[in-house]
């Protein structure tokens, strides 16, 4: 038996796990999962796996050919908090029922072939990265969508809109619009919440730089986690957005990571910082370059904003993406990038500029995205860039060193866009997607499934139905 999965199995009876549950992730980014009780729970598990129905999970198998397996990843194990049953959970990979081999459409998957090409073909022997979790939490929510009824209503306990409000006892402290940004409390409300989080969090071995209230007054909160390398940062990310969800559910509370959940206030991105390393260097620094960039950073960048409309359809794969798009909001909308420079679509931190600490942050991202396509994707991004040596410069991206939006208007309109709707960006992905076929790691088979989905039942679902604004503005014409 091998010493990983002894180990495993004697934790499951050391510390009386009564079930063991299996987690998976969906090709559009939703977790899914399996238990089985602990009397189940044998070397079998890690070696044959858990059988499941892969024709029911979106995204994965046709009907005549669903059967699949959950194999766990041993490295992933941890106790889940929020079950009444002690509950021993694993992150796993879909393979194949009969030939046992990774199913090559699990996201996971397709993250950790990313991550093996890029150790494959000599770069770097790492890459890191740090998504920041931006959120809502709210008190309620109520929504509904019917053929002659479509509203929804938010409420939250710090927002302005409750000034006035008969709560039976009134104490004040609302958050002004736009004004939430580091709130102490008592404004800050959700303070102990948050904290009770990032405990949660790091009790499953993802280590927090901080929390804070974020600027959306009703409830807008942010959480940052330290670099991880790449199929780990992707696990962590999952299991962030699990825990917060639960521990808000426990507090009477509900979350969500909606790119723009309300109109007119700050909206939520995932801003992912990244890093390449090898040999125990950081290959992105070089103390002489621009913003202490190397040539090889620059090169990536590169990459990344030459493929950046394309990208957009991984790591902003939602309509409601590009309602948090828009000038106004710190929402990077030109692909360009710069020093410290939060309207650039890629921002290279001030602060960071040590051999240890030089990375760069890619600015566009939100949490509707399924973060193993994601940082997959961003990642070939970059490697293209590397192997061609895209001069991010020439290319027209920069650096700015301002807020190009004080620019004049003639010379705002030769800086080069990023997709304004999810149709852009898929059209963008459909021309332009040879970059991801590199090494297997994306096949033509997902990309055309993806924009195929993408298009038909999300922006097409949306586009044809009436919007409750559009009643306002026409209704009496």
């Amino acid at each position: 038996m091998n010493q990983n999965v002894k180990q495993a199995l004697q934790f499951a009876e050391q510390q009386k796990i009564e079930m063991v549950d299996l987690k998976f992730c969906d090709l559009f980014g939703r977790w899914h999962h399996l238990t089985t009780p602990a009397s189940q729970f044998d070397e079998s598990v890690f070696t044959h796996g858990v059988a499941f129905d892969g024709s029911s999970i979106p995204g994965f198998k046709k009907l005549e050919a669903g059967d699949m397996v959950l194999i766990p990843d041993i490295s992933t194990m941890l106790i889940d908090k929020f079950w009444e049953q002690k509950t021993l959970s694993f992150i796993c990979s879909a393979h194949e029922a009969d030939t046992q081999e990774l199913f090559k459409n699990d996201p996971r998957n397709i993250a950790l072939r990313a991550e093996q090409f890029l150790k494959s073909i000599g770069i770097a022997d790492t890459s890191l990265w740090s998504p920041e979790f931006e959120f809502y939490i709210f008190d309620n929510i109520t929504y509904i969508n019917d053929i002659n009824l479509a509203s929804y209503r938010i409420d939250s306990e710090e927002a302005d809109w409750n000034s006035g409000a008969d709560e039976g006892q009134n104490l004040g402290h609302k958050i002004p619009r736009q004004g939430g940004y580091h709130a102490i409390p008592p404004l800050d409300n959700l303070y102990n919440l948050r904290a009770r989080m990032v405990k949660l969090i790091e009790e499953c071995d993802i280590p927090v730089r901080y929390h804070h209230h974020e600027v959306g007054g009703p409830g807008q909160s942010e959480i940052e986690i330290h670099h991880h390398p790449l199929l780990k940062a992707c696990d962590a990310t999952m299991t962030v957005k699990y825990v917060i969800r639960m521990a808000a559910k426990q507090n009477q509370k509900t979350v969500t990571f909606m790119p723009k959940p309300l109109y007119n206030e700050a909206g939520s991105g995932m801003h992912i910082h990244i890093q390449l390393w090898k040999e125990g260097k950081n290959l992105f620094y070089n103390e002489t370059g621009y913003a202490g960039l190397s040539d090889l950073a620059l090169f990536f960048i590169g990459g990344i904003l030459k493929h950046g409309p394309a990208l957009l359809a991984f790591t902003n794969p939602s309509t409601i993406s590009y309602k948090r798009l828009v000038p106004g909001f710190e929402a990077p909308v030109k692909a360009i990038f710069g020093l410290a420079n939060r309207s650039a679509a890629i921002r290279i931190p001030k602060y960071a500029n040590t051999a240890q600490t030089k990375r760069f942050e890619f600015r566009p991202p939100d949490a509707t995205c399924n973060i193993y396509l994601a940082i997959a994707a961003l990642l070939m991004a970059g490697i293209d860039g590397v192997q061609k040596k895209i001069d991010p410069t020439k290319e027209g991206f920069g650096p700015y060193d301002i807020n190009v939006f004080e620019l004049p208007k003639s010379k705002l309109a030769k800086i080069k866009s990023l997709p304004t709707s999810l149709k852009e960006a898929l059209d963008a992905l459909a021309k332009d997607h040879k970059f991801l076929l590199a090494g297997n790691i994306f096949s033509e088979q997902l990309i055309e499934s993806w924009i195929d989905h993408k298009f038909n039942k999300e922006f097409n679902e949306v586009r044809s139905r009436p919007h409750p604004y559009e009643m306002s503005l026409y209704y009496d014409l």
